[in-house]
């Protein structure tokens, strides 16, 4: 017998049972990604064993426990050393955890992306006809000089600052100040390419090279040009071919990146700048003579611990030894900048890719020439 129509269409409005969806059993899992254990180690928060007595701590270098006030002890393997063991010697007790030479060859440093080395630095974008404006300049005006030198042959031929030639090779450069950034980082620095004037320190207008006692070089019209040109390049993004490295012995240091050529104006030498007497009992290795002036109370430094650029790693060296001497390969020279007193390093000789950068110091304020260098 047929169904009825009401039957019909009852069946019809009824619905359907949901399949179930159904997956193929042939397709296997992605395979789960493990990380190393030297990944895992390097991210893990890490917790220090508190002893109760220290009393046999040594030092790993002379192997000694006397002199316990100036025994450092390692964050991570808890290893004790002297501060004049350690090479370089620490100057001053560290401010927050301290890695003994070991352990800080495999601390993580911190990487940057192109945008935020950008930022870092404040890179300023500017236009091809801005950028060909300013390359231009310093060569055309170097052109009217050597023409006008040309008719005078019986003057004296003057050393002439050479603007600092930048890596062709965009990538190459960000690895550059990448590696810059991550030594600021690593020691909570802010970067500054010029003098810094914070309250409670020197002013601007305590800065003056009339108040140099016994005067001080005047950096001329020409060399101002190519210092401003630097600067300008700075800006841009073109560094000096400088990579900053870490090294085991001498902490943060600098070397080459690409031939750099004799009076070539590396960098200046930037930072807070404050009185020298509120500096007296600071054992800051990096600080360096601004101003010597006629009253003592009114000298200045420069103070790179919070804020500075890649000067800030550049070592110094004893060039009274015959082996500073030949390791020695910029000169640190102060000069009067439009009336104002400013730090420049300077190179002595040619310099090949790889090679450390070192300036000279002994110690001595006047050891930091403000005249007959150029």
């Amino acid at each position: 017998m047929p169904p009825s129509s009401s039957t019909a269409a009852a069946a019809a409005q009824r619905p359907s049972p949901l399949r179930r969806r159904t997956t193929s059993t042939s397709s296997s899992p992605p395979p789960r990604k493990w990380r190393s254990m030297e990944d895992v180690m390097r991210s893990a928060k890490y917790a220090v064993a508190e002893h109760d007595d220290y009393s046999r701590a040594v030092c790993k270098r002379c192997g000694s426990g006397d002199r316990d006030e100036e025994l450092l002890l390692c964050d991570r393997c808890d290893g004790g050393f002297h501060m004049l063991c350690l090479r370089p010697i620490v100057v001053r007790l560290p401010i927050g955890s301290w890695y003994c030479p070991t352990c800080s060859d495999h601390r993580p440093i911190k990487r940057f992306s192109q945008r935020k080395i950008v930022d870092f630095f404040r890179i300023q974008k500017c236009t091809d006809s801005a950028k060909k404006c300013a390359s231009s300049q310093p060569q055309d005006s170097r052109k009217r000089r050597k023409r006008s030198s040309m008719l005078v042959l019986h003057k004296k031929r003057r050393r002439r600052l050479l603007p600092f030639t930048p890596t062709e090779d965009p990538a190459r450069r960000l690895e550059q100040m990448g590696s810059l950034a991550s030594a600021l980082t690593a020691l909570r620095m802010e970067f500054s390419d010029q003098l810094t004037y914070m309250p409670g320190m020197a002013s601007r207008s305590a800065n003056q090279a009339k108040f140099e006692n016994g005067g001080m070089q005047v950096l001329s019209k020409e060399h101002v040009e190519t210092l401003e040109h630097c600067r300008a390049m700075y800006k841009r993004g073109e560094c000096p071919p400088l990579l900053v490295v870490f090294d085991s012995c001498e902490g943060f240091t600098v070397e080459a990146d690409g031939p750099i050529k004799d009076m070539t104006l590396v960098t200046e030498y930037t930072g807070d700048v404050d009185y020298i007497i509120n500096r007296e009992n600071d054992d800051c290795d990096s600080m360096m003579t601004l101003l010597l002036a006629k009253d003592p109370s009114n000298s200045l430094v420069i103070c790179p611990d919070k804020r500075g650029n890649i000067a800030r790693f550049i070592s110094g060296i004893n060039n009274h030894t015959p082996e500073g001497r030949k390791k020695q390969n910029l000169k640190c020279v102060r000069y009067n900048v439009n009336g104002e007193c400013q730090v420049l390093l300077v190179a002595t000789r040619d310099i090949a890719k790889g090679e450390r950068l070192y300036y000279d110091y002994n110690g001595y304020e006047y050891e930091y020439p403000t005249h007959h260098f150029l």
